[in-house]
């Protein structure tokens, strides 16, 4: 039995497949903490985990600088307000180094003394080889999207197009450099804390590299193959689910409108879109009519609720319930494209409408449109207009009354569900500690 520490931050995208993940490696005998905001509190302890609080939590920041509504499900990953030009992109940037810097000093209060083994997200990763170096503590890096650089692709907050192999892989090394720029006040701080000799990001994550450290990437190679030019130990092993309880249902009233007419269509975008629900309602209500569809909106940071629109026996608006239960009874689902969301679809063998906001969102839609599963992508940004209603609408009407695109999205599930990501990281994980702690 190893006591392992999992860290993880951001919103709940970067926080829920990991409660799945750890409830494995507990029902696998290991005593398992999960690190991070008051937020997920409940959802940690739900697990049979236990809780440490990370500082810097994402829905408490938002929710003090955004007008929304409290519901639901944050689904992906949360993301500040995004202003244009070299100006914003500081700003974003500035914003983004001061939630790392808060989050180092938790980070090191959060690992025990008894701490046997650190298992990484991409968030803390950065930090925790700092906290691992200092204290001698077997680590694994556990990332939900492919950061390495590829000539397969280009880094995947850079929209989704191709580069070139020569172009793809010199983004991605500046990519790199960009994160490292993030974290080198953090580390500084970090290191000086821990009695650790100045060594910047950069050197560090060199360094892992170069001893070829397993990294290994909780997605799926139905969605997105292993990089043919990477280096070995950089693996994919399939996703890591978020838990629910073996016994959950979806609630009364959600089965009582799946009972009331055909299948619906799921609508939500997670922590995206923040105070723009209202809008949002009246568009995406204004579609499910033109298309002749029932809806279910998740109300999310961006507030959906059928109480927006005129009054609808088609429509219902709901908070937080896994989507393992409801995206398997839905028509097509509609969302914003974040990991985890997005492989939560193709494993429900439904159609998506992929409508990407920001960072990752527009590489998971392109992959999924190429996959077959999906429409053609609805940039965010395109859902306003006199246009957007008519738009959104002929994605519903394609989504649903395609039947190859259903049987694609069948065969994408089949596929899918075949894989066990938290066994491999089960074997990963008796690998390393066997090697680290070896029996005497």
């Amino acid at each position: 039995m190893t006591k392992i520490l999992i860290t993880a931050a951001g919103s709940y995208g970067d926080i829920a497949p990991y409660t799945g993940l750890g409830a494995r490696l507990r029902t696998a005998g290991h005593e398992v903490a999960l690190a991070t905001h008051d937020s997920y509190a409940s959802l940690v302890r739900a697990a049979g985990l236990e809780f440490r609080r990370l500082p810097a939590d994402p829905r408490t920041r938002h929710a003090a600088t955004a007008d929304t509504t409290d519901a639901g499900d944050t689904r992906d990953t949360a993301e500040p307000d995004r202003p244009s030009g070299p100006s914003g992109n500081r700003d974003l940037m500035r914003q983004a180094a001061a939630f790392i810097k808060e989050l180092g000093g938790g980070l090191t209060d959060a690992a025990r003394e008894d701490t046997g083994l650190l298992l990484l997200s991409a968030t803390t990763a950065p930090l925790g080889h700092h906290l691992a170096e200092a204290r001698g503590i077997p680590f694994l890096d556990l990332p939900l999207v492919p950061g390495a650089p590829t000539g397969d692709f280009a880094p995947v907050v850079s929209g989704g197009r191709s580069l070139g192999r020569w172009g793809n892989r010199a983004a991605g090394r500046l990519s790199l450099r960009i994160i490292d720029r993030l974290y080198t006040d953090a580390a500084r701080e970090l290191r000086t804390r821990l009695g650790l000799p100045p060594a910047t990001p950069r050197t560090v994550r060199r360094r892992a590299e170069a001893a070829g450290r397993p990294v290994l990437h909780g997605f799926s190679e139905v969605l997105v193959p292993r990089p043919t030019d990477w280096r070995p130990g950089l693996d994919v092993v399939g996703n890591w689910w978020p838990w629910h309880a073996p016994d959950a249902q979806l609630p009364p009233v959600v089965e009582d409108f799946l009972a009331a007419g055909p299948p619906p269509v799921f609508l939500g975008f997670g922590s995206m879109a923040g105070g723009e629900g209202e809008r949002l309602s009246t568009l995406v209500a204004a579609a499910l009519r033109r298309a002749k569809l029932r809806g279910i909106l998740q109300s999310g940071w961006a507030g959906l609720s059928a109480g927006h629109t005129s009054a609808d026996a088609d429509l219902l608006t709901i908070g937080e319930v896994p989507h393992a239960l409801l995206f398997p009874r839905m028509a097509a689902v509609v969302h914003h494209c974040g990991a985890g969301t997005a492989a939560a679809g193709v494993r429900a063998g439904v159609p998506t409408v992929p409508v990407p906001v920001t960072a990752d969102q527009p590489f998971w839609a392109a992959r999924l449109a190429s996959l077959g599963v999906a429409t053609a992508p609805i940039p965010f940004k395109e859902l306003s207009g006199d246009r957007a209603v008519a738009r959104l609408s002929h994605a519903l009407t394609q989504a649903t009354a395609a039947p190859a695109r259903r049987d694609h999205a069948r065969t994408a599930a089949h596929r899918l569900t075949a894989e066990d990501g938290a066994a491999k990281v089960l074997k990963a994980v008796t690998r390393l500690t066997e090697t680290e702690h070896p029996a005497n």
